[in-house]
């Protein structure tokens, strides 16, 4: 990605809205878009309009990146994504986030929807991520560096920021909302994983899988993001249950998991300047 793509998305979302300042950004998963709808004075830009961005074309993904304040904060939320099965060009890929940056964003909230390869975390349950493990065989820094958007070579030592986490961990205590923590685990997809890769996967140290956000963390840390990482677990992994997962189960998860994740993120954002 040239800076020149950088400039030209941060300087569109300004026209349109103005020098909005947002502190921090969230990105929502699959059919959990509809938590922008808090968003309180929200003004909101449509992908399409933002030059390079990639047009969000899976079921359940918006499309639009809403501003505006929730729990205290002027934040920016990326209403869907997109995901590396898409075939997108790397540049293309990590625009989203980096426009965040650009826009003035210290840390981003990952929200993703996963299945859950651990018997102790079911369906129905939230958790904050821990440490991720790329499955892809992809690194979407992969290509020239960015020099002015960050280093050749980004640690990812706590790429999920410990402090945040535990903001995270008591907003829940406060609501009494439990919320496990655990190691993502990134298939590749499109496809949903077999029974053995979900096996494999447990035997490598994951606890839930999904197709998102260990790439859109490498991402994000490269180009200064702090990270917190919000799993909305909607189904078990193949094999784990009668039958297997499906998109159609994820997007039912979502829904009624939604008010769960926006109650956990507002009160977490309320209490952000508290991270220790």
């Amino acid at each position: 990605m040239t800076h020149d793509m950088l400039t030209a998305a941060v300087a569109a979302v300004r026209a349109r809205l103005g020098e909005v300042r947002p502190r921090i950004g969230v990105v929502t998963g699959s059919g959990l878009g509809g938590i922008a709808d808090a968003i309180a004075r929200a003004r909101h830009v449509p992908y399409g309009d933002i030059p390079g961005f990639p047009v969000a074309r899976v079921a359940g993904h918006e499309g639009r990146l809403a501003v505006g304040e929730l729990g205290g904060r002027t934040v920016a939320c990326l209403c869907g994504r997109s995901h590396l099965y898409e075939g997108l060009e790397m540049p293309r890929l990590r625009l989203p986030l980096r426009t965040l940056r650009g826009l003035g964003c210290e840390a981003v909230v990952l929200v993703s929807t996963v299945g859950s390869i651990n018997p102790d975390i079911a369906a129905g349950r939230l958790m904050a991520v821990r440490d991720h493990i790329n499955l892809t065989g992809v690194n979407p820094l992969t290509g020239p560096n960015a020099a002015a958007v960050g280093p050749r070579f980004p640690s990812l030592v706590d790429a999920y920021d410990p402090r945040l986490r535990r903001v995270a961990q008591r907003a829940a205590a406060r609501l009494g909302l439990p919320l496990a923590e655990g190691v993502m685990a990134h298939h590749p997809g499109p496809s949903f994983e077999t029974p053995a890769e979900i096996r494999a996967y447990r035997l490598l140290g994951g606890d839930v899988v999904g197709m998102s956000m260990a790439v859109e963390t490498v991402i994000a840390r490269h180009c200064g993001l702090d990270v917190l990482g919000i799993a909305a677990v909607t189904n078990m992994g193949a094999g784990m249950s009668a039958s297997g997962p499906s998109h159609e189960e994820t997007l039912a998860g979502a829904a009624a998991l939604k008010d769960d994740v926006g109650r956990l993120l507002r009160a977490t954002l309320e209490d952000w300047d508290h991270a220790t």
